[in-house]
């Protein structure tokens, strides 16, 4: 937060100076963080992701801000009653938490010190000194400033408040005036009344404040804008993850926990992968989960899928579930919304169709090129007449005659070896069970699509089965089926081709079941790190023109529906391969 006093100053909300009513402290409304004041201070949108969306995102700072709190997290000391203070030798007590329903505030204090009758409340910084006029920026200056408000409201005598830098190794003393003390009344006010609105302020405009903030990839400021003013965004890409899905396949496969280390028992092998690189874990077939190694997953809020040999999710096991209930307040009014429906089932499949028409433009490899060229043609003309249907039937009936063309046409994307192969020959798209390889390894690559669009809707905070295209059926995750839909080409029909014609899969990983093909142990393996490096592959963002990864693409687009169904940007943005 080193940054200029000006930028400081003009960061929070314009009524500071204005004292409002708070409204007062219940079940409904509870007591505020002072944390939570001072980020509010910060920014405003940034306290409300934080405390009443519950919103985060680790950084490099707010894990050197965790180093920086060890000590005095770890206790220490005893604060006395206000009526022992007085006479008391000198005193320091470490981590304590005090509150006042009054202001309706909370604060775990780092330090308090005693001495000749007073208390001051200390509060640790990670970073540097910072060398302003009032010796700290206001968002910190107001946090420590509640921190005595609460001292003073439970009957101590607070002189003045201090700041440590454990950068610097300084301590900076903050006086309590009449204008800290109203700046952050104020503050506290307007925090609780903006909470209970319910409504997200506006993000920042331009503001070095964005470039290193955790949230930057949640709270989306410059994409926001760049719907509302027409600004371009900078490059604030979503920090990647370094987590990964682990995917266990293994008929009979024990996952059990040692520590912070899964480990896999498979066929008499053990393998052991750190916790903190799993982003998902995946369980295909019978494959059993220890209650110790399900417990430290949910504790990290790390999910777990099951699916069956073939890939189809059988259930999904996450935490507590995301606290963000506004996001599926608005996806359920929308969701019953016919009109609202309809429009947004248009702009799905036209999408899933241009997507689907540039993906067979760019891989046609070998076949008549009059058939390709007429199918190019038929593929945008049936987009422009699904941007147009006026009823739901009628889309369907745009959206299969599509599939139908574009399916015709699949194998003339495949490479000269898998040309060769007459296992891999394909007339027209068959499921449940699908007749070929060739269709075995589409079914599959579209339940994988299907499982990563369920937790990547689960994780911002959308209930997955409740859609507005697909309609809702018992165990249907019908908003991870419209949310895919632009993505089958460019994800899921892509990694068959790059398996084929890298020869990654071959005929001999396929094996027959009646009238059904199944891929073979370890062609699922292939295909599943073929589909893996996909969603690794980093690509430019046709609206924003960055970099990002497809597996962050599909969070960015997730985050921006949101942003769409809670009013911040009028249409939602698919994205579109150019």
């Amino acid at each position: 937060m080193s940054l200029p006093a000006s930028e400081q100053a003009s960061s929070g909300p314009r009524q500071l100076a204005l004292e409002l009513p708070a409204p007062p402290a219940t079940a409904e409304a509870p007591l505020v963080p002072v944390r939570m004041v001072n980020e509010y201070v910060y920014c405003p949108r940034l306290a409300l992701l934080e405390w009443v969306d519950g919103e985060w995102a680790d950084s490099g700072d707010t894990e050197e801000g965790r180093r920086a709190h060890v000590r005095v997290d770890g206790g220490g000391g005893k604060l006395p009653a206000p009526a022992e203070v007085d006479g008391k030798p000198d005193f320091v007590a470490r981590s304590v938490t005090l509150a006042s329903e009054r202001l309706g505030i909370i604060a775990k204090m780092d330090l308090v010190e005693g001495e000749d009758g007073t208390v001051t409340p200390i509060d640790t910084k990670k970073g540097k000194r910072p060398h302003v006029a009032e010796g700290a920026y206001d968002p910190e200056r107001v946090q420590v400033c509640a921190q005595a408000l609460i001292l003073e409201d439970a009957g101590y005598r607070v002189a003045d408040a201090a700041i440590w830098y454990a950068g610097s190794r300084e301590r900076v003393r903050i006086a309590l005036d009449d204008e800290l003390r109203a700046k952050t009344r104020a503050a506290i006010s307007s925090l609780r009344l903006a909470a209970a609105v319910g409504r997200l302020p506006p993000p920042l405009v331009d503001s070095p404040k964005c470039t290193k903030c955790s949230l930057a990839g949640i709270c989306l400021p410059d994409e926001v804008t760049f719907f509302r003013r027409g600004l371009a965004p900078r490059p604030l890409n979503p920090a990647a993850h370094t987590a990964l899905p682990l995917y266990v396949q293994e008929p009979g496969a024990r996952v059990t926990k040692s520590g912070e280390v899964l480990v896999i028992e498979a066929d008499e092998k053990k393998t052991e992968v750190p916790i903190g690189d799993v982003s998902e874990l995946v369980l295909h077939g019978p494959v059993s989960l220890t209650t110790p190694a399900l417990a430290a997953l949910l504790r990290e809020e790390i999910p777990v899928t099951y699916a069956s040999s073939g890939g189809w999710v059988l259930g999904h096991t996450v935490s507590t579930g995301h606290r963000n209930v506004s996001v599926r307040i608005a996806q359920s009014r929308a969701a019953f919304d016919e009109r609202r429906c309809l429009a947004f089932a248009r702009t799905l499949v036209v999408a899933k169709i241009r997507n689907s028409r540039v993906f067979l433009r760019r891989n046609f490899k070998a076949g008549d090129e009059i058939e390709r060229d007429a199918t190019l043609e038929a593929l945008s003309r049936l987009a422009d007449r699904a941007a147009h249907a006026l009823t739901e039937a009628e889309l369907l009936g745009f959206e299969g005659e599509a599939a139908a063309r574009y399916f015709r046409l699949f194998t003339s994307m495949l490479g000269e070896a898998g040309r060769d192969f007459p296992e891999f020959s394909f007339e027209k798209r068959t499921r449940r069970p699908p007749s070929d390889p060739l269709n075995a390894m589409l079914s599959f690559g579209y339940a994988l699509l299907t499982r990563t669009w369920l937790t990547v809707l689960s994780a911002v905070g959308f209930d997955p089965y409740l859609g507005f295209y697909h309609r809702p059926r018992f165990g249907r995750p019908a908003l991870a089926l419209d949310m895919m839909e632009p993505f089958r080409s460019i994800l899921a029909d892509s990694t068959v081709i790059q398996v084929i014609n890298n020869g990654e899969v071959k005929p001999d990983g396929f094996v027959a079941a009646g009238p059904a093909a199944n891929l073979k142990p370890h062609a699922r393996r292939a295909f599943i790190a073929a589909y893996e490096r996909r969603l690794d592959q980093e690509v430019t963002h046709p609206v924003f023109g960055y970099r990002v990864s497809m597996r962050r693409l599909l969070e960015v687009q997730a985050r921006l529906l949101a942003r769409h169904l809670l009013g911040e940007i009028d249409d939602y943005p698919h994205y579109l391969v150019r």
